[in-house]
């Protein structure tokens, strides 16, 4: 199966000029922990729930900081072709629990997650992405 058959179509994407505020209320709109990050129709980053809580709160960062502070850069994706069962491996050994999906001129065209596999592909593709997203990463206090 390609990703194309398992992905979801309907992204939002938020744009870098944007402030925190904005993408944490799309994505409480969308019920979703990770926002595209585009501009000039590329993609250019993504930002996470967790990338407002930790590069943004945590250093004081109030909230109309714009998206391109605290977002990530590097964008791992995957293509729209790709066999789903390679990309599950992926998201796997990378740990992370969504992939933007591109086609080949590199242009948004949706975005596939652990859920999206467990739709379509079963329980056992998701659980086994799912085995190396949530290995530990490090010593913990707690």
């Amino acid at each position: 199966m390609r990703v194309s058959e398992a992905m979801t179509r309907d992204v939002r994407v938020a744009d870098p000029r944007q402030t925190i505020r904005e993408a944490a209320r799309i994505m409480a709109e969308i019920d979703a922990g990770v926002l595209p990050v585009g501009e000039d129709d590329r993609l250019v980053g993504m930002i996470t729930d967790r990338d407002i809580a930790v590069r943004a709160v945590a250093f004081g960062k109030g909230p109309d900081t714009p998206v391109r502070e605290v977002m990530s850069e590097e964008v791992l994706y995957c293509f729209e072709d790709d066999d789903i069962d390679e990309v599950a491996e992926n998201m796997s050994s990378v740990r992370v629990r969504r992939l933007p999906v591109v086609n080949q001129d590199k242009r948004l065209v949706g975005i596939v997650s652990l859920g999206d596999l467990a739709v379509t592909q079963g329980g056992d593709a998701a659980g086994k992405a799912m085995e190396g997203i949530a290995r530990p990463g490090g010593p913990h206090s707690q």
